[in-house]
C-alpha cells in the first residue's frame, strides 16, 4: 500500500478533473462515478467523455476504448506469467486493477522471489490505486459547480509528473526503458500528423514495445528452464 501513495498522489488531482469534466458535459453523478468504478482506466474515460458530448454512438465508444487500453492484454499476460502460483479467480480480480502506473509500479517488485510478484502486494497496490481513483472522482463531482473549467483542465498536467516520477527510476537501472520512452514520444509525434490522436497513441505504443523486445538484453527475462536451472545450482 506504501508503494501506491505516489500513484494515488497523482490519480486524485486527475480523478478530480475527470468528475468536474464529466458533470459540466452534462453526465449524472452515478454515470461519472459509476464509470470510474467500472471502467478504471483514465485516459479512456475522458475520451468516452469526449466523444459523448460529440454525439456518438455507445459502440463506438466501447470499440475505441477497447483500442486505447488493448496494451493491458500485454500487461496483464506480463504480471499474470508471474502470479502463476495464485489460484485462477485471484488472478482475474488483480488483473481488474492493472494499469499504466499499478503495472511499472509491479513489474519493479522484486520481493516475491524468483521472478513471482506477492499477491497480497499487488492486492494492495492496487487497492490503494483503485480508491484514490474513485475517492477524487466523487470528489471532483461534488465540486463541480464550484471549480472553473480552466483549473480542472490544467489539472491534467498531474498525469505527466506521474508519468515521470514513474519512469525516472527504471531508466536509472536500465538504460533501453529511457529509449524506448523516447521512441514512443518520437511516434507519438510522427503519427500525430497525419492520425487522429487516439489512433497516433495506440499506433506508437505498439511500435515502441517492439522497439522495446528488441533493446532489452536477453537476460532481463530469464526462460522459466534457466530459473530453474539457476535454483538448482
Amino acid at each position: 500500500m506504501a508503494s501506491a501513495v505516489p500513484i494515488a498522489i497523482g490519480y486524485i488531482p486527475i480523478a478530480i478533473a475527470f468528475g468536474v469534466i464529466a458533470r459540466q458535459s452534462g453526465l449524472s453523478f452515478a454515470e461519472t462515478v459509476m464509470m470510474s468504478m467500472m471502467v478504471f482506466a483514465g485516459a479512456s474515460q475522458f475520451m468516452a467523455v469526449q466523444m459523448a458530448t460529440a454525439g456518438a454512438l455507445g459502440m463506438e465508444i466501447i470499440f475505441a476504448t477497447l483500442v486505447l487500453n488493448f496494451r493491458h492484454f500485454v500487461m496483464s499476460l506480463s504480471l499474470m506469467d508471474r502470479l502463476k502460483h495464485v489460484p485462477p479467480w485471484a488472478r482475474g480480480a488483480l488483473a481488474f486493477g492493472i494499469t499504466d502506473e499499478t503495472f511499472a509500479v509491479a513489474s519493479m517488485d522484486e520481493k516475491g522471489g524468483n521472478g513471482r510478484i506477492h499477491p497480497l502486494y499487488l492486492a494492495g497496490l492496487i487497492a490503494v490505486a483503485y480508491g484514490s481513483w474513485v475517492f477524487g472522482t466523487v470528489i471532483g463531482v461534488l465540486f463541480a459547480k464550484a471549480i472553473p473549467r480552466a483549473i480542472s483542465d490544467s489539472m491534467n498536467i498531474a498525469l505527466y509528473a506521474m508519468f515521470i516520477a514513474l519512469l525516472i527510476p527504471a531508466v536509472r537501472k536500465r538504460w533501453w526503458a529511457g529509449a524506448v520512452a523516447l521512441i514512443g514520444m518520437a511516434l507519438n509525434a510522427l503519427f500525430g500528423l497525419f492520425l487522429s490522436g487516439g489512433w497516433a497513441t495506440v499506433l506508437a505504443t505498439v511500435a515502441a514495445a517492439g522497439c522495446g523486445a528488441y533493446l532489452m538484453p536477453k537476460d532481463q527475462s530469464p526462460a522459466p528452464e534457466k530459473r530453474r536451472v539457476e535454483r538448482m545450482e
